[in-house]
């Protein structure tokens, strides 16, 4: 005997486009902090 499985299933992830603009900026300064600390140990190595 198979048990009946409620036919609800999980949403898809759907991600809010708030949630994503968030990520998206949250990667882009993430990306800057690293590269304004590469180019000032640069110009601190080349003076």
């Amino acid at each position: 005997m198979k048990k009946k499985e409620p036919k609800e299933k999980a949403p898809k992830r759907q991600y809010d486009k708030g949630q994503i603009f968030v990520k998206i900026m949250a990667g882009v300064l993430a990306l800057l902090m690293v590269a304004g600390t590469g180019v000032t140990l640069v110009y601190a190595l080349m003076g």
